[in-house]
Order: structure tokens, then C-alpha cells, then sequence
């Protein structure tokens, strides 16, 4: 059932600390303008990444920083 998840634990939680960065400096009015509005928008794909644990960009590129489900017995 995980077996669509390609991230690590530490590439997610990594993911959603970028993201909340992201969300708090546009949110919090810290970064202004269309950059602000720009990271308030970004900052929800790392989240989303993070929080499913799977990259469509590692996918096509075939990236995993999780290591391979081990085959079923």
C-alpha cells in the first residue's frame, strides 16, 4: 500500500519545514508584494509532498531517497 511513496523521512520532514517557512513569510505579510503572494502559493506543494511523501518530479526522473519496498514473500 506505500509503495508509491519515494521520500525519505528526513526529505520529508525537510520538505514540510521549507514549506511552513514559505507559508509563514507570506502569510505573516514578512515578504510583501507579488513575493509573498508567490511563496504563499509555492509553500503549499512542498507541504503536500511532504505530508503524501511522494514527488511526481522524482518520478519521472526516477529519484527515490527512500529505500526500495523489499519484494513480497
Amino acid at each position: 500500500m506505500a509503495s508509491f511513496v519515494n521520500e525519505a523521512g528526513w526529505d520529508r520532514a525537510l520538505r514540510i519545514v521549507v514549506a511552513v517557512v514559505l507559508l509563514y513569510l507570506g502569510w505573516a505579510g514578512i515578504v510583501g508584494g507579488t513575493l509573498g503572494v508567490v511563496f504563499r502559493i509555492l509553500g503549499f506543494l512542498p507541504l503536500l509532498t511532504g505530508v503524501f511523501g511522494y514527488c511526481a518530479i522524482y518520478s519521472i526522473f526516477g529519484v527515490r531517497t527512500c529505500r526500495a519496498p523489499s519484494p513480497a514473500a
